[in-house]
């Protein structure tokens, strides 16, 4: 009797969970009024002050490991960032390491061109631990209550927001820094590319021209796009990892070890007015900014990991996460200080890569040049896959909810070499689209610094004037307020500086 009472009580539950899910993720919406009687302990109440009933119930899934396959709708189990749930810490690291440094980070020195020395070393310091502090609210949030999961960015965006508001309000930059950066991650990839083609061996062979070499990064992206899902690409982002940290160590040992160029010089640049200033030092906070990244991944990383009341994802996820921040810190903060101190104001507007370039061009050897363009066109491809999992996932979840079966293989791979089509023809008929980053990455800017506080208190509902509220209200506020001013000083500087619109001309 006691054991039917407890299957009885195991329905119960599922009926609850289905009234809350969502079709795309598992129980991304949590329905203002419960329709089970059952569903405000599940939903509200911590384990121990629930029913003995709901107790043994709870227990007994717990025992078998089921627990999570309640919850989780069959179409999880056919898309590319949940198919695989069998991730771990080292995983984790790996992704986060891969998709939260890139190039992006050889454009620090410049920050510091304008902001000095003191300014620069807190601003870089002052973000780096609000985007940390971001992501541990974005790791907990991921299982927000026993059981029910978060797997996707936009899924989370919802369930604090509203279905309508959510969409609206993540939808937008969650795909641009996906398919976007993946845009960018051609043109980088394909020029460093032929940058390594002319130091290796320029003397003997024809170059092949820009477009052709982004032809030649987006065929080898799109070959490695065929593995499946996000755990399977564990191995390529460990690779881009190595490749990433070598390239950033490379280039700022090199910047300090070689003679400075005459002239460097650590006055602060001169604006013609007030304006000018103004917008030279938001372009500086959005250069910090940009170079912390992958925020809009955090969600689906943890996704790939097994969950149970035991052992929850957010404890592995966020060991993860630490090793791969140091690490990160350990390359970022040597670069821009060390790139600074090494050029100074006359840090081109490329970075740090191309003043080594530029400098030590000459003196330095050909096999350490080689080498190190050769390691960001392996980090950029090696990117490319993590960045473009969420846009084929989403892909993939309009085909199962309207069939209700997985893909077939010949349509996965159809879709997979369409978006790499689509992304080369972009970059290609696009080529100014960097000349952007700074207008769109301000638009962007609140899924690293915003949302994650504002989801908090819609979530969590932490009591009004405590320290919870107060931190996370002052952070998504200043976030959102932050992402204004970037977007008018990118608007202005367009405006007073103008932009070269160029179609289908790739330099």
């Amino acid at each position: 009797m006691e054991r039917e009472l407890v299957v009885e009580e195991m329905k119960n539950i599922s009926i609850t969970n289905s009234l809350t899910s969502s079709p795309h993720d598992s129980n991304n919406i949590i329905p203002k009024t419960p329709k089970s009687p059952f569903s405000s302990k599940i939903l509200m109440s911590p384990l121990a002050s629930a029913s003995p009933i709901m107790k043994k119930a709870l227990t007994y899934m717990e025992e078998i490991g089921h627990l999570r396959k309640l919850h989780d709708p069959a179409q999880d189990a056919w898309l590319p960032i949940t198919e695989s749930r069998s991730g771990n810490a080292y995983y984790a690291a790996f992704h986060t390491l891969c998709s939260g440094i890139g190039v992006q980070a050889l454009l620090l020195p410049l920050a510091f061109i304008t902001l000095g020395w003191i300014w620069g070393i807190i601003c870089l310091s002052l973000v780096f631990m609000w985007q940390l502090y971001t992501l541990w609210l974005l790791i907990q949030l991921h299982e927000f209550a026993p059981g029910m999961r978060n797997s996707r960015y936009l899924g989370l965006s919802m369930a604090a927001f509203g279905e309508k508001l959510g969409k609206i309000l993540a939808l937008f930059p969650t795909m641009y820094l996906s398919g976007g950066t993946c845009v960018t991650l051609i043109m980088i990839g394909g020029s460093t590319m032929k940058i390594f083609f002319q130091t290796v061996c320029a003397s003997h062979i024809t170059t092949l021209s820009t477009i052709e070499w982004y032809i030649v990064f987006t065929v080898s992206a799109i070959v490695l796009a065929q593995l499946p899902n996000l755990n399977s690409i564990a191995g390529i982002s460990l690779v881009g990892s190595i490749s990433a940290v070598t390239y950033c160590t490379l280039t700022w040992v090199i910047s300090l070890i070689k003679e400075r160029p005459q002239g460097v010089s650590f006055e602060p640049v001169e604006n013609t007015s007030d304006v000018a200033t103004i917008c030279s030092i938001l372009n500086a906070l959005g250069m910090i900014v940009f170079a912390f990244r992958g925020h809009n991944l955090v969600l689906e990383i943890q996704g790939t990991m097994p969950s149970s009341l035991k052992n929850p994802s957010h404890v592995p996820m966020w060991k993860g996460v630490k090793f791969s921040y140091s690490i990160i810190a350990l390359c970022l903060f040597p670069l821009a200080i060390g790139g600074y101190w090494a050029y100074g104001n006359l840090m081109p507007n490329g970075g740090i890569l191309s003043a080594l370039d530029k400098y030590h061009g000459e003196d330095t050897s050909k096999v350490i040049l080689g080498i190190t363009s050769l390691l960001v066109a392996i980090h950029c491809l090696t990117s490319f896959q993590i960045y473009a999992m969420p846009v084929f996932d989403n892909w993939e979840f309009k085909y199962t909810n309207k069939k209700k079966k997985p893909c077939p293989w010949w349509l996965r791979t159809g879709l997979r070499v369409f978006f790499g089509c689509l992304t080369f023809f972009i970059s290609v008929a696009l080529p100014f689209l960097p000349s952007l980053a700074g207008l769109i990455g301000g638009i962007a800017l609140p899924v690293t610094l915003a949302y994650p506080c504002l989801m908090w208190i819609m979530i969590k509902k932490p009591n009004r004037y405590s320290p919870s509220w107060f931190v996370n209200w002052s952070l998504g506020l200043l976030g959102l307020v932050l992402s204004v001013l970037l977007v008018f000083g990118a608007i202005w500087t367009i405006a007073t500086q103008g932009m070269d619109v160029h179609f289908f001309k790739t330099q």
